[in-house]
């Protein structure tokens, strides 16, 4: 965190300073862990489903911590240099420490050498953790980029990530995720996006939001309280998204494969090197000038100065060129040529852990790993990856697990993935879980199979009969929900553990 008083920071998270003396600067990380609490840390404890964490204010004081903000006087181990702030609410302090923080660092890099400071928020059903690493590993070589690990991307770990910004930071990327409405457009209150990502409306979470329409209101927080100065970028391909353009004071930039978006995606093909795809760009001013007529009007662009560049990813899925495009899109608008974003997109060699990950198992085996998130969009999205990547002479292997959170669509949901194995013509099925027992159901109905659909109910059930179903020289995706722990079952298959 930028150095702030102790003062400070009680103005900024309307709290009551009872220990500590009001001129004392503080610098240290912000955490809601207290195991993760280093000297010179700044601790919330924070009132959880499972804990509270003004059980741990002594233990943080003795690692150290500088500040303990808490929702009542804690009493400190006797003689502790500790500080204490008492707030209201510590949710809400923490969301109004992270937006005093980017309100400073913004004020201060208005004239700075380099240009201020940019923030971008990213949202959507699918894609948002995987489109923020792209956008970081693009943005990290123009300079000082924060980015959150993992998916930090709630009302605690969105706002974890924001405070990690210093003054030299240039390029702010905000992952946004929600679980009900209200949430992001929480979160775009405290980064006050100069660019706001929506990537696609669909069922991930359905069962939490209470239905696709729902989840596209949720969604569409992300651009409605967009001042006229920044940028709505919606992904055009989806028309729940596209529609957000009528819902939105700001600029809107379209992206995707159809001929009205302003950054167009062409000849998508994916294969066992990876993903290819070209893209189309409008010319674009310094940084985010979108004046002087398109782009920005969703009308594709002037067929005149155009900007192309073909992309490699060394990544799966033709889905991630569209995650691809929007992290491009975003850079190009901030300065980078599309050919240096390109670039630094070849490097990565996967999205994130347990995304597509590609792993050499033993005898010629080949895992893709996809196992930590799962959708009925991003369940298909795999499903045509593995039929695509696979080679003359080889078989494919589905293993799949729950998709959670979709509530009363579960069923219908999970049904029709088993129906599209089939139809994909994937040569093995095995169905791990009760929750996804309605895919070897459909499976089983949908084709005249004979033992090519098999359950399982238990992962380490699964992993015993794997050893037998996995032939040497077999492609096997492996896919679920976090819920439904089949990606370390698919780290066993691809070598990665014993």
């Amino acid at each position: 965190m930028i150095a702030l008083t102790l003062a400070e920071i009680a103005t900024a998270v309307d709290g009551e300073l009872v220990a500590g003396d009001a001129a004392t600067v503080v610098d240290g990380s912000v955490e809601t862990d207290s195991r993760l609490v280093r000297p010179g840390s700044v601790f919330f404890a924070l009132l959880g489903d499972a804990t509270d964490g003004h059980r741990f204010v002594p233990d943080v004081a003795g690692a150290g911590a500088a500040l303990v903000v808490t929702e009542r006087r804690v009493d400190l181990p006797e003689g502790s240099a500790t500080a204490q702030i008492v707030v209201a609410d510590g949710y809400r302090a923490l969301a109004d420490l992270a937006h005093d923080v980017v309100a400073r660092v913004r004020a201060g890099s208005a004239d700075r050498e380099g240009g201020p400071l940019r923030v971008v928020g990213i949202t959507g059903s699918n894609g948002k953790t995987s489109t923020k690493n792209m956008l970081r590993t693009i943005l990290a070589g123009v300079g000082e980029t924060v980015a959150p690990e993992g998916s930090f991307n709630n009302h605690v770990g969105a706002p974890i990530s924001m405070l990690r910004i210093t003054h030299d930071t240039r390029f702010l990327v905000v992952e946004m995720g929600a679980s009900g409405i209200g949430h992001i457009a929480s979160l775009v209150r405290i980064a006050e996006p100069d660019v706001g990502v929506v990537l696609k409306v669909g069922l991930a979470h359905a069962g939490e939001f209470g239905g696709i329409e729902a989840t596209e209101r949720a969604k569409s927080e992300m651009v409605t309280d967009l001042p006229a100065t920044a940028t709505a970028l919606l992904n055009v391909d989806d028309d729940r998204v596209a529609r957000m353009r009528e819902r939105t004071a700001a600029r809107v930039v379209g992206f995707g494969t159809s001929a009205g978006a302003d950054y167009r995606l062409s000849d998508v093909t994916t294969d066992r090197a990876g993903t290819r795809f070209t893209l189309t760009a409008p010319p674009v001013g310094d940084d985010e000038r979108d004046d002087a007529g398109s782009p920005g009007d969703g009308s594709g662009g002037s067929s005149t100065d155009l900007e192309t560049v073909d992309v490699r990813l060394a990544i799966l899925g033709e889905h991630h060129a569209m995650n691809a495009a929007a992290a491009l899109t975003v850079a190009h608008r901030w300065g980078v040529p599309l050919a240096a974003g390109a670039e630094a997109l070849a490097t990565m060699t996967r999205a994130e852990r347990w995304r597509m990950e590609l792993l050499q198992g033993p005898d010629g085996v080949t895992v893709i790993n996809d196992a930590y998130n799962a959708s009925p969009d991003s369940m298909a999205a795999a499903l045509r990856t593995l039929a695509q990547v696979a080679r003359p002479g080889e078989r494919t292997v589905a293993v799949l697990g729950e998709m959670a959170e979709l509530g009363e669509f579960s069923v219908e949901e999970h049904d029709r993935i088993g129906r599209q194995v089939v139809r994909l013509g994937i040569g093995q099925l095995v169905v791990v879980g009760a929750g996804a027992a309605p895919i070897h159901q459909a499976a089983t109905l949908e084709g005249s199979w004979d033992g090519e659909s098999v359950y399982i109910e238990d992962v380490d059930d699964a992993v015993r009969a794997l050893q037998e179903i996995v032939r040497p020289g077999d492609v096997v995706l492996v896919k679920s929900s976090k819920s439904a722990g089949l990606r370390f079952l698919g780290d066993r298959l691809g070598g990665v553990l014993g």
